[in-house]
């Protein structure tokens, strides 16, 4: 462990992340004793030096740097809306040496402060131990807190996440925050291929997740980064089951973001898709966690952000996430909105009929009819909407 000052903490982005639905986060740390064997923060790109679950930097002066670029009469720009996410892809916040420092506390208490909002991602149990500060944040400006699973058989956790709480201690501490009336959702990703994707094992996950009552269930695959992360895992699961080392090969493919083939993708989303529709689960951060923390231009532009993920579950292409990005670079800092655009929204690369139908209905009820349907899973396939005002198929 090192203790090391930084010169920033905040990572701002120029729209909100509709998966997260944050524009700002933290590193507290960089490296993680979780040591979850398919981490990608182990990856060069993310220049974490050493041993990624050994060799920890502290920022100890995180919370002073905060302080200072959460304080309104320093700030040259206002942050966007949406959630400040405690929790990072280098670290977790609440991994055991935040016992000791309490950064993921003080960051806390400084949101609770300056009125914002926060999303917390976390592996850890620890968070329980802030379930006070939390409440009062969620009463005042609006809190999430979700965990991650790869799945929650307990056996594949303690190979491929091994500094981590065992599922079932995890879901405890999420019935908990549940409990106290604060919102709670499941990261279940990355599953590993050909380890936790099964649809038997997907349907286990989604049964106890149900049964705790999180609020939705996000889904992703794993990625494999050519070099020191796909180095770390290949080795580990050469342990674990050396029959699979072929089959990785086969669909893992020099890509740059590391992701898998579109044919494995296609696949494991047509199985969460299924269990998640049989569950009744919802698959993103639905509308009622973050109306009050966004303008009307960021909840357009994160309902079709969303939309087109959800259809993409379903192995439809659509244009929603590109219109979602055009329209939010038109509205970026230029004093332009969606609302003032009128006839010029049809002129923004990815708005076609279909899409601008979508929009007009938003502008008009606050949220789209198809929108509430793909949450719920109760849209039919082959869905578009017509340019008259009504939905065809």
């Amino acid at each position: 462990m090192s203790e090391i000052e930084a010169k920033s903490i905040l990572r701002r982005s120029k729209r909100i992340d509709s998966w997260f639905l944050s524009s700002a986060g933290m590193n507290l740390y960089r490296g993680c004793r979780h040591g979850c064997v398919y981490c990608d923060g182990r990856a060069e790109q993310y220049r974490v030096a050493g041993d990624f679950a050994g060799d920890i930097d502290v920022k100890m002066n995180a919370p002073h740097i905060l302080a200072r670029e959460l304080d309104p009469a320093r700030k040259r720009k206002p942050f966007s809306g949406g959630y400040i996410l405690l929790g990072g892809g280098v670290n977790d916040s609440y991994q055991p040496l935040e016992e000791k420092h309490l950064l993921a506390r003080s960051a806390l208490e400084l949101i609770y402060q300056y009125h914002h909002p926060v999303h917390i991602l976390t592996k850890s149990c620890l968070v329980e131990r802030d379930i006070d500060l939390i409440e009062q944040i969620h009463r005042r400006s609006g809190a999430l807190v979700s965990m991650s699973f790869s799945s929650v058989d307990p056996e594949i956790s303690r190979v491929f996440e091994p500094g981590v709480p065992l599922p079932e201690k995890r879901l405890a501490t999420l019935k908990r925050f549940v409990f106290r009336g604060i919102p709670c959702g499941v990261y279940l990703m990355p599953v590993i291929p050909f380890v936790t994707d099964a649809p038997r094992q997907i349907a286990a996950s989604l049964a106890e997740f149900k049964k705790i009552g999180v609020s939705f269930v996000v889904f992703g695959g794993m990625t494999l980064k050519e070099g020191r992360q796909t180095d770390y895992f290949m080795n580990t699961l050469s342990a674990y089951d050396p029959t699979l080392i072929g089959t990785y090969e086969m669909i893992y493919h020099s890509h740059p973001y590391g992701s898998p083939s579109l044919e494995y993708i296609r696949s494991i989303n047509e199985t969460f898709n299924s269990a998640a529709d049989y569950f009744s689960i919802t698959k993103r951060i639905p509308l009622p966690l973050f109306r009050k923390q966004v303008n009307m231009d960021e909840r357009i532009c994160i309902i079709l952000d969303q939309m087109g993920a959800l259809m993409e579950l379903r192995g439809e292409r659509t244009p929603f996430g590109y219109a979602s990005y055009m329209l939010s670079q038109q509205c970026d800092g230029s004093g332009t909105s969606v609302q003032r655009m009128g006839s010029r929204l049809s002129q923004v690369k990815g708005v076609g009929p279909r899409i601008l139908h979508v929009i007009e209905e938003i502008l008009r009820t606050g949220t789209s009819t198809y929108y509430e349907r793909l949450l719920r899973g109760s849209a039919p396939a082959g869905y578009r909407a017509g340019t008259d005002g009504r939905n065809t198929y």
